[in-house]
């Protein structure tokens, strides 16, 4: 009987590496780390229809002159009452949102690949008072 013991803790003990794949027992490697998903803006439905707010709840814009799909038209003064939708300098394209480069180098977000801005006159979430400051900007919205 001793001896069945021995050998049943023999086979026992010569199993625990084959059941941690040979891996020694130790801690499992970190899983990779996953790649951002989170979009720059989301979509909320106001009394107007919906409209795109950025990560704060302030109104997001498009410029009527931002034509290309690949650069900005505001720069300078007018970046100063029109602030980018900045973006880090590694972003990737998440959804129908997509990096763009400034003139200045930087990153902005662009809405299917419309650049997006938030204005000065908006102070608080959910306002809108930038659309009615001239007709070149426009609440951007999902569906555009």
């Amino acid at each position: 009987m001793f001896r069945f013991v021995i050998a049943a803790a023999a086979i026992a003990l010569s199993t625990v590496p084959v059941l941690a794949n040979g891996h020694g027992g130790g801690d499992a490697p970190p899983p990779p780390k996953p790649e951002a998903t989170t979009t720059p803006a989301r979509a909320v439905l106001t009394k107007q229809g919906s409209k795109l707010v950025d990560l704060k709840g302030m109104t997001l814009y498009f410029y009527e002159r931002d034509t290309s799909g690949k650069t900005s038209s505001c720069n300078g003064k007018c970046a100063e009452s029109w602030i980018p939708l900045a973006a880090p300098e590694d972003a990737k394209p998440i959804g129908d949102f997509t990096p763009i480069t400034r003139n200045d180098g930087s990153k902005m977000w662009a809405f299917r690949y419309r650049p997006l801005y938030t204005s000065v006159a908006d102070k608080a979430p959910g306002e809108a008072n930038g659309n009615a400051t001239t007709l070149q900007w426009r609440v951007a919205r999902p569906e555009d």
